[in-house]
């Protein structure tokens, strides 16, 4: 009986699980059939991704044998595609080793010219001689008398936009007492140089000099007073900001604003006067303090250079120009070419000495005391590609002058830029003769001719040459250039004076 019942049980139980297979979509027998096709459909994904992921696992294989392929290449490879370093195509642009390079070579060879002159001529340095560059006779100042005269000049020019401002003097007749105090500015000291036997070249160099300045500061001065005038006619204290009262930002701490008539003060003038500019104005940009280290720095640099100056003059300029002379008399164009390129290095050091030591140290030790804030007194002339960039900055006060008293008058009269800038380079040529050939005593013209033969040469350099070439060519004509003309100054003076006391 009980083998029976277990065999009943076994079939009832495999009729029921038959049966249940067998009925279509119904109940708990559905949804067991759809999770087993559902498992079926993520078996196959799951197959799928596991193949992907086999196939990416091959495909990184294969990019890192080729990499390993490649570095191996790459570590026996010791070639690429580039170019030499040297060549425009390169892209390279850092010489800063073949700049030491250079620096190096200059100091060296200068080194050697230096104890080369030390060998030939001894030590020529005399302080006793610089003063007498300055003194003939200890007792007779002529040319301190004439710096302290140039006051007159300063008050007239004062006192005459005073009586304008208040009416009593016409635009005519100030127009007229202006003309009168400036043509006497230039012509007056000029006249005691070449009469008074006492004034020596440098004296006469330190005459003319500063009365040209106060030419300049004082046209300026009656120039800008003038348009004030005119535009207060207009519109009554309200003027342009260069001209008169300027906004809060262009003064600075406690400064106090002046407006036309207020600024024609005797502080006011001498303040100009002593200012490191030649273009006025009645309220300057100022510094909010004097810095005594810089002011220090400055003053330092201005001594140390000026003895500079007059060492290499007396111990290198010198014994070559008058080396110069034997074949400047024989007309030995090589012997006077070779003489002129040993005198170019020693005069261009010196030249550069100047520029540094007076654009920089003594124009900013005057900007410093007086607190003037405008210390742009030249700009990269040094990066000039053209002669019109190189004279248009490395002296800013003259530059600035020019453009704003001459250039521009001029092309509002209907002169055109060529005959404009012609007109510029005359008026230069002029104060460069004149500084020269007054305290000289003679009339050579060279400076003159120096001065307006850049007006060719700046159309040629700007017209055929380019970048560097424009660059190197500005460079030639100030090294060649200038000693060319001192040699021939040179050599006139002594022609003319020594040659004489020798006959």
């Amino acid at each position: 009986m009980g083998d029976s019942d277990a065999t009943l049980r076994r079939r009832a139980t495999f009729a029921a699980g038959l049966g249940g297979s067998m009925q279509p979509m119904n109940g708990k027998s559905a949804a067991a059939s759809q999770s087993s096709v559902t498992a079926d459909f993520g078996r196959d994904n799951g197959l799928g991704k596991r193949d992907r992921m086999m196939e990416t696992a091959r495909a990184k294989s294969k990019s890192e044998k080729h990499k390993r392929r490649n570095d191996i290449s790459e570590r026996m490879s010791c070639h690429k595609t580039q170019e030499s370093l040297l060549s425009s195509s390169s892209g390279f642009s850092n010489y800063r080793g073949i700049l030491n390079w250079c620096v190096v070579m200059l100091v060296l060879s200068n080194a050697r010219l230096f104890l080369e002159n030390l060998l030939r001529y001894g030590i020529l340095v005399d302080p006793i001689q610089v003063i007498s560059l300055f003194l003939k006779d200890p007792y007779s100042w002529p040319a301190a008398c004439l710096v302290i005269a140039s006051n007159l000049f300063i008050l007239v020019a004062l006192y005459t936009e005073r009586q304008l401002s208040k009416g009593s003097f016409t635009e005519r007749v100030g127009f007229q007492v202006h003309c009168i105090n400036m043509v006497n500015m230039l012509t007056f000291p000029a006249a005691v140089v070449l009469l008074v036997p006492s004034v020596t070249p440098v004296g006469g160099v330190f005459v003319v000099g500063t009365h040209t300045i106060l030419f300049l500061k004082l046209y300026s001065y009656k120039d800008v007073n003038k348009w004030c005038r005119e535009l207060s006619s207009v519109k009554a204290k309200k003027l342009a900001r260069s001209l008169s009262c300027p906004s809060a930002q262009h003064l600075n701490g406690g400064d106090r604003k002046v407006c036309y008539p207020g600024n024609l003060t005797i502080r006011d003038m001498y303040y100009f006067v002593f200012a490191p500019t030649l273009c006025y104005e009645l309220n300057f940009p100022r510094s909010p303090n004097i810095r005594m280290s810089f002011l220090l720095r400055r003053l330092f640099e201005m001594l140390f250079f000026m003895q500079m100056l007059v060492g290499l003059t007396q111990q290198w300029m010198i014994p070559i120009i008058e080396s110069s002379m034997k074949p400047l008399e024989d007309m030995d164009l090589t012997r006077m070419t070779e003489r002129l390129l040993r005198l170019a290095v020693p005069n261009h050091l010196l030249w550069l000495m100047f520029f540094y030591g007076f654009f920089h140290s003594s124009m900013n030790f005057s900007a410093e005391l007086l607190r003037f804030g405008d210390r742009q007194f030249y700009n990269d002339w040094w990066n000039s590609e053209t002669v019109t960039y190189f004279w248009q900055n490395w002296n800013i006060p003259v530059h600035k002058w020019c453009l704003r008293h001459f250039y521009k008058p001029l092309l509002r009269r209907g002169f055109s830029k060529m005959v404009s800038q012609s007109a510029v380079f005359f008026l230069s040529a002029f104060f460069h003769e004149y500084l020269v050939s007054i305290p000289l005593r003679m009339f050579r013209l060279w400076a003159f001719t120096g001065m307006m033969a850049q007006i060719p040469l700046a159309w040629c350099v700007g017209r055929y040459l380019r970048g560097n070439y424009g660059n190197a060519a500005v460079w030639m004509s100030i090294i060649i250039g200038q000693p060319f003309a001192v040699l021939m100054y040179v050599h006139d003076f002594y022609v003319l004076h020594y040659r004489q006391e020798a006959d």
